[in-house]
C-alpha cells in the first residue's frame, strides 16, 4: 500500500511539473509575442459558420498571427455549423490559421451526437477532413461499451469511431469482450465490427463461458448477434463443443449458431466430428441440424457415417439420418447402407431402415479372422444392424 501511494504521488508530481514547465515556456514566449489572458477564441469557415470556439486561460500568438499556443483550453468543435464535440486539455496549439488544433494533457473529448467520451493525453482535430484523433492512454466510455486502444478516430458525418492498436471493447449487454487490432464502432446503429483477427469472449459474471475467433468479426449490440468471417470458430464450455466455418452467425439471445457455408462440429468428450454443407446448432435444447454431404467420424470407438441430412442430439449422442445413409465401424467390423437410420454414436449402435419404395437395407459383417469374403446380407424394410453385435 505504501508503494502504491508513493507511485501515485510520484505520477501526480510529474504531471504537475510538466504543466508548470509548459506554463513557464508559454510565459517566456509571451514576452515577445502577442499575449491574451482569459480569452475566448473562435473560427468561422468561408460560409460564416462556426468551426470552433475555445476558452483559454492564456493565448500566445505567433508573429504572423496564424498560430497560437493556449493554456487550459476548453471549448466546442463544430462540423457543418453543428456542435459535434466538447473538448478540454491542459495545453494546446492552434495552427494554420485555425485549420488544425492540437491539445495535450488530460484530454476529455465528448461526442455530442452519440454520448461517447474519449480520454487520453493527445488530441488532434482536422475539421476540413472531419477527423478528431485522441491517442496516448486512450479510453472510450459509453452506456453500452467501454473501450481502450492506442488511438481513436472519430468521424462526425459518418457517425462512427475507429479504434486502432490493442483494442479491447467491453459490452455491457450482452456481456462480452471484443479484442482486435482495429475496431469500427457505429454507435447509433449499435454495431462493432473488425476486418482483422477478432476474439469475442462471452461472460457469466467473471467467468468466460464461450469464446469466438475469426479473421473478421462483428457484434450487433441491439439484436445481440455476433458474426465471424473466414476461419471462424466458436468454442462452448457447455456443451463441450466447437463449431467452425467461414461464415458463422451466433445469436447470443436465442443461443443458436448457424452457417450457410461448410461447417464442422467437434464434440470434445466423445471425440466426434461432423462436417456438412451447412448447419444449425441450438444450444438449448442442444440439437444440431446438418444438411448436405454430412460426414461424421467417431474416435472412441472408430466409426464413420455419411448421409444427406442429419439431426444430432448432443446431450444423448443420439441421431437421425435421412438419405443415402452409409455407416461403417471397425470393432467389430460392420458396414450398413440404407435410406434412413437411427442410432447413437457414443454407444456405437445404429438401426438402418428402408423407406417402403423398394429401397433395401444392405449389411456387411466381417467376422474376426475373415477377410473381404465375409458375410453379406440384404435385410427387409424395418430391419437394421447394431454395431455392438452386428445383427
Amino acid at each position: 500500500m505504501v508503494a502504491c501511494d508513493s507511485e501515485g504521488r510520484t505520477a501526480k508530481k510529474l504531471a504537475q511539473d510538466s504543466r508548470l514547465a509548459q506554463e513557464r515556456a508559454l510565459a517566456k514566449e509571451s514576452d515577445s509575442n502577442l499575449t491574451l489572458n482569459d480569452v475566448i477564441l473562435d473560427k468561422v469557415d468561408d460560409s460564416g459558420r462556426t468551426l470552433w470556439k475555445i476558452k483559454a486561460k492564456q493565448a500566445v500568438y505567433s508573429n504572423d498571427k496564424k498560430d497560437a499556443k493556449i493554456l487550459s483550453p476548453i471549448g466546442d468543435l463544430f462540423q457543418d455549423g453543428k456542435l459535434v464535440y466538447q473538448v478540454s486539455g491542459q495545453t494546446g496549439e492552434i495552427k494554420e490559421d485555425g485549420k488544425q488544433m492540437f491539445l495535450k494533457g488530460q484530454i476529455v473529448a465528448t461526442d455530442i451526437q452519440n454520448g461517447v467520451v474519449l480520454r487520453g493525453n493527445e488530441l488532434e482535430w482536422r475539421p476540413e477532413e472531419d477527423i478528431l484523433i485522441v491517442r496516448n492512454q486512450l479510453t472510450g466510455t459509453h452506456k453500452q461499451v467501454q473501450a481502450s486502444a492506442q488511438e481513436a478516430r472519430a468521424f462526425s458525418r459518418a457517425k462512427k469511431i475507429e479504434f486502432m492498436g490493442q483494442v479491447v471493447a467491453k459490452a455491457i449487454d450482452p456481456p462480452l469482450i471484443m479484442r482486435t487490432e482495429k475496431l469500427f464502432w457505429q454507435v447509433q446503429e449499435q454495431k462493432m465490427f473488425s476486418d482483422r483477427f477478432t476474439q469475442i469472449d462471452r461472460y457469466n459474471g467473471q467467468k468466460i463461458t464461450d469464446r469466438a475467433t475469426g479473421n473478421q468479426g462483428e457484434v450487433d449490440l441491439k439484436n445481440k448477434i455476433a458474426k465471424l468471417g473466414k476461419n471462424g470458430q466458436v468454442t462452448f464450455v457447455e456443451p463441450p463443443m466447437q463449431i467452425a466455418s467461414n461464415a458463422i452467425v451466433w445469436n447470443l439471445n436465442t443461443k443458436i449458431v448457424s452457417s450457410n457455408q461448410p461447417v464442422t462440429i467437434y464434440q470434445r468428450e466423445q471425440q466426434i466430428t461432423l462436417n456438412a454443407s451447412q448447419g444449425r446448432v441450438e444450444l438449448t435444447p442442444q440439437i444440431a441440424y446438418l444438411i448436405g454431404g454430412v460426414q461424421g467420424t467417431g474416435q472412441k470407438p472408430p466409426s464413420n457415417l455419411r448421409t444427406d441430412e442429419m439431426t444430432w442430439y448432443l446431450e444423448t449422442q443420439q441421431f437421425a439420418a435421412n438419405g443415402n445413409v452409409f455407416y461403417q465401424q471397425t470393432d467389430p467390423p460392420l458396414t450398413l447402407n440404407g435410406p434412413k437410420a437411427l442410432g447413437n454414436l457414443k454407444e456405437q449402435k445404429i438401426a438402418i431402415t428402408g423407406n417402403g419404395n423398394n429401397s433395401p437395407v444392405i449389411t456387411e459383417i466381417v467376422p474376426q479372422g475373415r477377410g473381404a469374403g465375409g458375410q453379406r446380407g440384404r435385410g427387409a424394410e424395418g430391419q437394421g444392424g447394431r454395431g455392438a453385435g452386428g445383427n
